[in-house]
């Protein structure tokens, strides 16, 4: 049993269990990169060990209840078939440098424009919080953002599922990372705890069809596959624990600093110019968005002075 492939699933197995991705668009490029393994091996031992991880975090999520399974239902109708299916389009494609270039090329950049999308909607609600608590400082009548209930969307959400399922299969990356951003952008009202927790069960019979693909067509490799659940089982446990109660900003923080790692990892960015960047981001990161905060604060406060009542948005 290799102790560093099994540190590996610890870590990658915390990311998972916290913010739900993680598991293929970085376990993979880990297995490959840095332990020499083939790129259809990785795949097959990554997805066998999230079929038996991720129902760890599953069931920490529904112990506290932060699942939405409406939309879980509409999503596995897509996704296992697909998974499977895609399987089979890799085997009948031969698993050419070409396609797979294409493929992580594509997941790439959707996770960095998703990674810039979701700031962008934390400054929108950051707008919108600062400017109720200038309203509220001055005496002036408040409405707090609602609730808003979940309306589920069927045929969008079946595609979604699909879509993500025929990556699965073919990469292994996507049941958290692809998913979970479909999810944001066609239900952005879903809180943060809710979205991680929907995305691990949604993704058990997604990996678990993609899994037993790889094991009848793949490259599955026992030691490989075991080093890695190992590490990822405790590692997927006490991060769900921290999802399931953690304040909704650090896990939307946590699920873009993800996005980013993610998203340039499978552009090939070196591994030492990644982590100059996701150093420079958590240092940096809150510093200049304290700053902005600070500036915003001050406009509002200045605002509310000339306004009347001011009406809440509904945050991201």
């Amino acid at each position: 049993m290799d102790v560093l492939v099994v540190l590996a699933g610890l870590i990658v197995g915390f990311v998972v269990g916290l913010t739900g991705m993680g598991g293929g668009a970085l376990m993979t490029p880990v297995l490959v990169l840095l332990f020499g393994v083939t790129p259809l091996a990785a795949v097959s031992s990554d997805l066998v060990a999230a079929a038996v991880m991720k129902p760890v975090g599953s069931w920490v999520h529904m112990r506290h209840g932060t699942i939405q399974w409406s939309l879980v239902t509409w999503l596995m109708v897509g996704s296992v078939p697909s998974a499977f299916a895609g399987v089979l389009v890799l085997r009948a494609l031969g698993n050419t440098g070409d396609v797979q270039s294409v493929v992580k090329t594509s997941l790439g950049v959707a996770l960095l424009v998703a990674a810039a999308a979701m700031v962008y909607k934390a400054y929108t609600a950051m707008i919108a919080r600062v400017n109720r608590e200038a309203a509220a400082r001055r005496g002036l009548e408040v409405v707090e953002p609602e609730d808003v209930p979940i309306v589920v969307r069927p045929v969008p959400t079946l595609v979604i599922g699909a879509a993500g399922g025929l990556i699965v299969g073919m990469t292994s990356v996507g049941s958290g990372s692809l998913i979970i951003i479909a999810l944001i952008a066609l239900y952005p009202t879903l809180t943060a705890n809710r979205l991680v927790g929907t995305d691990l069960v949604q993704a058990v019979p997604l990996v678990a069809s993609a899994a037993l693909g790889h094991l009848l067509f793949g490259d599955f490799q026992f030691d490989l596959t075991a080093s890695l659940l190992v590490g990822s089982i405790p590692g997927v446990y006490l991060g769900a624990q921290m999802s399931s109660r953690a304040p909704g900003w650090l896990i939307r923080r946590a699920l873009a600093v993800v996005l980013l790692a993610s998203g340039l990892k499978l552009l090939e960015l070196p591994t030492f110019h990644l982590g100059v960047v996701i150093l420079s981001t958590l240092t940096l990161g809150p510093l200049i968005w304290a700053g902005v905060r600070r500036r915003q604060g001050e406009l509002a406060d200045r605002a509310a002075g000339e306004a009347g009542p001011t009406v809440g948005e509904v945050p991201a």
